[in-house]
């Protein structure tokens, strides 16, 4: 088994913080989830994870014009340059301190992000390969708090910048005479958000308590004036000056909040002509969020209880205002056209669009606010189903609850299995040590099993037997007989707890996981152990930033708490207490591979050695909390509490895998973590894999075979060379009355390969009969060859299963789709009228012949016998 896996999605949590930013075409969504981030096609009804990933959590996106360049900075200010067409990392750089927001210029030259209280201008990368992608063009200095919000005007000369001193700074970003700075006041609260009018330079600024500005510039764009040229020897000096130092610190600007009267002498100059307030008189409700569409003029605006309110400005028209969420509103955005806005809750996790003039959803996601805590995938590896700590189980799938199963006392239940057949569920638990069985038919309960002395930590029935395995924190495991009235059939002694248990698919090896780090390989046919893996050590854990011990010794009390076997038996993967997935191959007992599920540093247990920067004097610094009654909320205010929660505390959740499963088709494997739902699928991009290759098999020799209708051989050819687009050129050159020939003539090696061709292709090609004959012939003519290796062949034949049958729904939904249209259409043909008599035909000529009669038809009867004729081909 080949074990090139890559990550290639993060499901389950749709959006963490940072700002939401839809993309050029406006049909797809960029949000931040954690260290990733996730693309949105809303069209297409598809999400992907960008294959990249930053140090710490990401809060700010910046979203090139052009939507080829993505700029992504964390919590410490260290910032990504992404391709988005590429979807690669371009170049990475460090702003040493957090970033607050990040924008780009409409005409993509320059970007502005702000830190502190400052504001830095950098010229934005462009097409040609440059030594530093981020060169810093200017220095801001106006405000005396942190940098809340950036806008741009539409010609890119000047953008405006907020300020949590409650003052709006407008600034040049070219030195114009008549315009290098300006301070706006008028607010008595936190500036949210700030916005330019279009192709002008009248403003909008939008404060925390929920009030709105409007400013007049007396000035149009047009009307900035260039500032004279400067003497060219001194602007080489300066030049020279920059060249000496390591980094370039560009030109500052120093605004001042009361400048003299000769300093504001020919100055462009703003007036406030209106202000409003959203909150009615009484009511106290922080906004907390805004964007606005300049086209048309559409205000929304997002509040800490969830409300959010949409106006038409200058006039401040409400045209809605509604409720989505009983949790703060962290960002909006707005696409391109303005028909979709798009909200993010940090609280929740979740991530709405909404399209306003509709009043419909466009997508409506929530992950689980809490950690996911198991995971199963159905049968045909289509779906995937998680449980999570806050209750909640998700599929893409709407199921309703139709039993309810019910212990004749209180139990605390910390485990659950069902049997293959799906007849029998089992619950342990963990106060009274019992197991509980129940019929999934009629909910009753069938019997209780007690023996184990420790709280019951896992079940797993046996695929092909009906017998039970219970495990125990009481050092032992059990295997009960559903045929013998539930007798203990077994019970196999373990030299420490045991966490989790694991039957292979074949039903003849035990998997046993225990707290000293150890997983066991039983026969528990005849109770004998076969192997055993030392895994402690593969484990890795991380150091905690309060633990006073070493990394090293942490892990000594670490396990894996979950265990799944691979389709084929072969192999078994292994997840607990750590940032580390492990494969073992079974048979040899050694690891294969192991994956770092994450290399987010805003988790715990992520650092290997102890941060000295971090300790004082007093102790850690990760016992300071400074995030108490923040600007972000909290999550259970108290009673009467308005403003902020100060027994609120903010904590870093441990990294941890808690559920592992292999795909049915062995093609993908999945885990549930902090950081959501991973999922792992085999390499595609890996071109050549040759299998048993000789000097000639070229792709000329193979095609030159081809040609001369050797169509057996041309197909071993192509597989010895192994290259997927030459495989497939082959294959569809063979003529479909040929295909029972060759699948006949095919060697037994090659018709496993060609099976798992055939599943990978089905997922992309059109050819859908075409590949559906090669199936059918294979599987006709080679039936009982491949059943002496099943066992093998199962992960193969699951994944072409899967892809079939993904085929049979999507064809079966659009035939019926065109089953009922045809049917009204005949029906309104019916009703259209009814056949007109026949007219007499002047004496003397001849009959029409049938084809004549049918092309001479009244329209609407010609079209109803072709609706006809098609319903009987779809039925």
């Amino acid at each position: 088994m080949r074990f090139a896996y890559r990550f290639s999605g993060l499901l389950g949590t749709v959006y963490r913080r940072g700002n939401l930013s839809f993309t050029r075409d406006g049909n797809s969504l960029l949000s931040p989830v954690g260290n990733r981030v996730s693309l949105f096609d809303l069209r297409n009804n598809k999400c992907e994870t960008l294959p990249l990933a930053t140090r710490l959590n990401i809060v700010c996106v910046g979203l090139s014009p052009d939507g080829s360049l993505a700029i992504l900075i964390d919590e410490e200010g260290a910032a990504l340059l992404v391709s988005l067409i590429g979807k690669r990392v371009i170049h990475q750089y460090y702003f040493h301190k957090p970033v607050h927001s990040v924008s780009f210029s409409p005409d993509g030259k320059k970007f502005v992000v702000t830190k502190d209280n400052l504001a830095y201008l950098y010229h934005a990368p462009g097409k040609k390969r440059e030594f530093n992608a981020f060169v810093l063009d200017k220095t801001y200095y106006g405000p005396y708090d942190e940098t809340t919000c950036i806008d741009w005007t539409d010609d890119s000369k000047c953008f405006a910048v907020g300020s949590k001193d409650m003052s709006t700074w407008v600034f040049g970003a070219e030195r114009w005479a008549n315009l290098i700075y300006y301070s706006l006041g008028g607010h008595k609260d936190v500036i949210v958000a700030c916005f330019f009018e279009e192709n002008s330079l009248d403003l909008y600024t939008i404060s925390q308590d929920a009030a709105l500005c409007v400013w007049q510039c007396d000035t149009e764009l047009d009307g900035l004036k260039p500032m004279p040229p400067k003497d060219a020897a001194k602007e080489k000096a300066a030049e020279d000056d920059e060249e000496l130092l390591e980094e370039p610190k560009g030109e500052e600007i120093h605004g001042k909040a009361d400048p003299s009267e000769q300093e504001t002498r020919n100055k462009v100059k703003y007036s406030r002509v209106a202000k409003y307030f959203f909150n009615k008189e009484g009511d106290f409700n922080n906004l907390t969020a805004a964007a606005y569409h300049k086209k048309t003029h559409l205000l929304v605006t997002g509040f800490a209880s969830g409300i959010f309110h949409l106006h038409e400005l200058p006039d401040f028209n409400l045209i809605h205002s509604l409720s989505i969420s009983d949790q703060r509103i962290a960002s909006i955005s707005i696409n391109c056209t303005g028909d979709w806005i798009a909200f993010g809750c940090s609280g929740l996790g979740q991530l709405l669009v909404w399209e306003w003039q509709s009043e419909s959803y466009v997508l409506k996601q929530q992950g689980h606010f809490n950690s996911m805590v198991s995971l199963a995938y159905s049968p045909d590896g289509q779906y995937i189903v998680t449980g999570g700590e806050d209750g909640k189980v998700s599929e893409t799938i709407l199921y309703r609850n139709f039993r309810t199963f019910t212990s004749p006392r209180p139990s605390q239940f910390s485990s659950l299995a069902v049997d293959s057949s799906g007849e029998i569920v089992a619950a342990g638990s963990q106060d009274s040590f019992e197991i509980f069985i129940w019929s999934m038919q009629s909910g009753r309960l069938l019997d209780v099993l007690a023996g184990h002395e420790g709280p019951i930590s896992s079940l797993s029935f046996n695929p092909m037997k009906c017998v039970l395995a219970s495990a125990s924190w009481d050092k032992t495991v059990k295997l009960w007989d559903m045929l013998d009235s539930w007798r203990t059939k077994e019970t196999l002694i373990m030299n420490s707890d045991v966490l989790v248990v694991a039957f292979r698919p074949d039903g003849r090896e035990l998997a046993v996981a225990a707290l000293n780090g150890q997983i066991t390989f039983w026969d528990h046919e005849n109770a004998v152990q076969t192997g055993s893996i030392e895994g402690r050590h593969d484990l890795q854990m991380g150091r905690k930033e309060l633990d006073k011990i070493t990394a090293k010794q942490a892990a000594k009390g670490k396990s894996f708490t979950t265990l799944c076997y691979s389709a084929d038996g072969q192999s078994i993967l292994a997840g607990g207490l750590s940032k580390f997935v492990c494969i073992y191959n079974v048979k040899e007992q050694i690891l294969v591979k192991k994956f770092e599920i994450s290399c987010n540093h805003s988790l715990d247990a992520m650092e290997e050695y102890l941060d000295r920067r971090k300790m004082t004097e007093f102790g850690s610094m990760a016992l300071i909390d400074e995030g108490g009654g923040g600007d972000e909320g909290v999550a259970i205010p108290l009673p009467g509490v308005k403003r902020g929660d100060m027994s609120y505390r903010h904590f870093k959740p441990e990294i941890r895998v808690t559920c592992v499963r292999f795909c049915p088709t062995g093609r993908n494997w999945a885990a549930t973590t902090t950081e959501g739902l991973l999922l792992y699928s085999l390499d595609s991009g890996l071109i050549f894999d040759p299998f048993e290759l000789d000097i000639d098999v070229t792709p000329s020799n193979i095609r030159k075979t081809l040609s001369q209708k050797e169509y057996t051989v041309a197909i071993v050819m192509a597989f010895k060379l192994n290259e997927k687009k030459l495989i497939q050129e082959v294959i569809e050159a063979v003529p479909s009355s040929e295909i029972d020939v060759v699948c006949s003539s095919l060697p037994d090696l090659y018709v496993e390969k060609l099976l798992e061709f055939l599943a990978s292709a089905f997922e992309t090609s059109c050819h859908l009969e075409f590949y559906l004959i090669w199936a059918n012939k294979l599987l006709m003519l080679h039936g009982q060859k491949l059943k002496t290796r099943s066992e093998k062949l199962l992960p193969v034949i699951q994944f072409l299963q899967k892809s079939i049958q993904r085929h049979f729904q999507n064809v079966s939904k659009l035939c019926e789709w065109n089953i009922y249209n045809i049917k009204y259409a005949l029906a309104i043909s019916q009703q259209r009228g009814m056949k007109r008599p026949a007219e007499e035909t002047p004496g003397g000529e001849e009959e029409l012949d049938s084809d004549s009669d049918y092309l001479m038809q009244e329209p609407h009867e010609a079209e109803r016998a072709l609706l006809m004729k098609m319903c009987k081909y779809y039925q």
